[in-house]
């Protein structure tokens, strides 16, 4: 029995991820859909569809899927997305901001309030937590693509505000942070230096962290899982700060 249970877990944990895997191409392929719309359907002519179709790359989704929602931006029927921003505070005082493209404002409104109201948040008035934000762009590079001191030197020349790296064995290797409206020239001068980055994003980067210990720090992880799986929500942002001895309790 005991090995037999082993089993549906293994497959249940693989058949959770396929699902992770393809609501996030999904939400990906909607990016790129609503970015080619917004512009031209050449990413070379449009940088918020290059920004898009690069990480949807990142994420290995087929080229076929890419170019499937390119051209659905260009047919009649295709729907009409609108972007909406939420703030609000989730459990232990985190501030939380949440990205959605969606064909339904209410729905989208509607399931974003309640999952804040069902996990212990509260959603509030737009403002409210962007204020501890920064809008900025991020660029990630695994460790392997250049040393801490040619990365730092390559992105400060390139304009780019800051660079973190973790070169350690488990360490998520070198993170570029730029000014909004510098993100594709310092993304363009790094590309040059170190080939194709690992993704090319606009973030909220938070000013502040807010420390979570204790029970709060599951039913945050719950609500942030929940807002993140919602079709129509495309990025959450949060501000926690969490100990290793925490998160190791969760499993």
């Amino acid at each position: 029995m005991a090995g037999h249970s082993k089993f549906k877990n293994i497959m249940h944990k693989k058949g959770r991820a396929d699902a992770q895997r393809s609501k996030l191409f999904s939400k990906l392929s909607r990016e790129i859909t609503v970015a080619a719309k917004m512009g031209l359907p050449d990413p070379n002519m449009n940088p918020r569809l290059r920004l898009a179709v690069n990480n949807a790359k990142a994420e290995s989704v087929p080229k076929d899927v890419i170019e499937r929602a390119i051209k659905k931006s260009q047919m009649g029927d295709a729907a009409d997305y609108s972007e909406i921003r939420y703030e609000g505070v989730g459990p232990g005082g985190v501030g939380i901001i949440v990205e959605a493209l969606t064909d339904n404002k209410n729905r989208a409104a509607a399931n974003v309030r309640s999952l804040f109201s069902k996990m212990g948040g509260n959603m509030g008035a737009t403002g409210s937590v962007a204020f501890n934000f920064d809008r900025v762009g991020e660029i990630t590079y695994p460790a392997k693509a250049a040393s801490e001191d040619a990365m730092m030197e390559a992105a400060i020349e390139a304009g780019a505000q800051d660079v973190e790296s973790d070169m350690d064995e488990e360490g998520s290797g070198h993170t570029v942070y730029t000014a909004f409206e510098d993100l594709n020239e310092v993304a363009g001068a790094l590309e040059k230096a170190f080939g194709e980055a690992a993704s090319t994003k606009i973030i909220w980067k938070p000013k502040t962290t807010t420390p979570v210990t204790g029970d709060a720090v599951a039913t945050l992880m719950k609500l942030l899982d929940a807002l993140d799986d919602d079709d129509d929500v495309q990025n959450v942002y949060s501000n926690e700060e969490i100990s290793d001895e925490d998160l190791a309790k969760l499993g």
